[in-house]
């Protein structure tokens, strides 16, 4: 099944659902007015949008309408709980090689995570806004898990049974930021703008095989400025799959349904499958030539992240932004 959540002037816009090729869709509200009340009583409410979606595929659903991702809020416009991991151990040691840090060990049993700004995600084509380009403004590929509740120190198997929904996820950094935050602490703040998801949000069945193990075994594919960077797989090199992730971060607390585990940025340890990240690209510059040869984002860049299935189809549409100054 695959959710969106239309525009319509509130914080939580409309839920629709949309059709497996992302052509059309249809209003929900006859069943469930937005996602997060449907996350709630998700027992009850998903064989009644899962009896809408089986009537998209099949061409027999009523008062239908082309499906517009422009038109789309995030899937979860805003949630309870936005905790991002960093599940590719290969980025952060590739990061810290670049400035000569000893990598802890415990990095590669214990998964780093934060918790970033839920209270206003974007849609994925709504533009990335920021009031400079010294702040170093980075895109960041991701995949994340919408989750149903999920009680504290639950084990990883039964965490992640708790996966309702995927997503594909922009987590923009402000690297030029990041250092005197980490400095004092406590962790990123100002350093992590609003995020942005894809389109829809997929049930875990849409994925068929490529869904295993608590992992998607599909490539990410990237374009920054319409040139193909990034193509690394994302059940690869996945230190920590999403049940350990999400039991990570329900060790010493509840998680509500409708919290937002991320797995960090992908990256995989072949340089030749590419990058997710810029600020990945310069690590591996640094450690060639001794620094960086690659900028950030610039204002009028673009940045555009999807994922296909194996016959080459669009499984969660594409989040497509562009950087922009505030008009103000």
């Amino acid at each position: 099944m695959k959710l969106a959540t239309l525009k319509d002037g509130t914080r939580d816009g409309q839920l629709i659902v949309v059709s497996r090729d992302l052509r059309t869709a249809s209003i929900a509200d006859g069943v469930v007015g937005t996602l997060q009340r449907a996350l709630d009583d998700w027992t009850f409410y998903a064989p009644q949008l899962m009896d809408i979606y089986d009537a998209l595929n099949a061409g027999r659903a009523r008062n239908t309408f082309s499906f517009d991702p422009k038109s789309c809020m995030a899937p979860l416009p805003r949630a309870f709980q936005w905790a991002d991991g960093s599940a590719y151990v290969n980025h952060v040691e590739l990061v810290r090689r670049a400035r000569n840090a000893e990598m802890p060990p415990e990095f590669w049993t214990d998964p780093l995570m934060y918790q970033g700004g839920s209270d206003d995600f974007i849609g994925p084509a709504d533009d990335i806004v920021c009031a400079t380009e010294s702040y170093g403004i980075d895109f960041e590929a991701e995949v994340a898990v919408v989750t149903s509740d999920v009680h504290m120190a639950a084990m990883p198997d039964e965490a992640l049974r708790s996966v309702r929904l995927l997503m594909l996820v922009n987590d923009v950094s402000l690297r030029n930021l990041i250092p005197a935050e980490l400095a004092k602490g406590f962790g990123f703040f100002q350093s992590k703008p609003a995020t942005a998801f894809s389109p829809v949000a997929v049930t875990p069945d849409e994925l068929g095989d490529a869904w295993r193990e608590g992992r998607v075994h599909r490539p990410m594919i990237v374009h920054w400025n319409g040139k193909k960077v990034g193509q690394p797989d994302c059940g690869t090199d996945m230190v920590f799959h999403f049940g350990q992730l999400i039991a990570h971060a329900a060790k010493t607390r509840n998680l509500r349904a409708g919290s937002i585990v991320g797995s960090g940025t992908i990256s995989n340890k072949d340089a030749k499958r590419g990058y997710c990240c810029i600020a990945e690209k310069r690590c591996l510059e640094t450690i060639e030539h001794g620094a960086p040869q690659t900028d950030f984002m610039k204002f009028g860049d673009s940045v555009k992240i999807e994922m296909f299935d194996e016959e080459g189809k669009s499984i969660f549409g594409a989040i497509d932004q562009a950087v922009v100054q505030p008009e103000h």
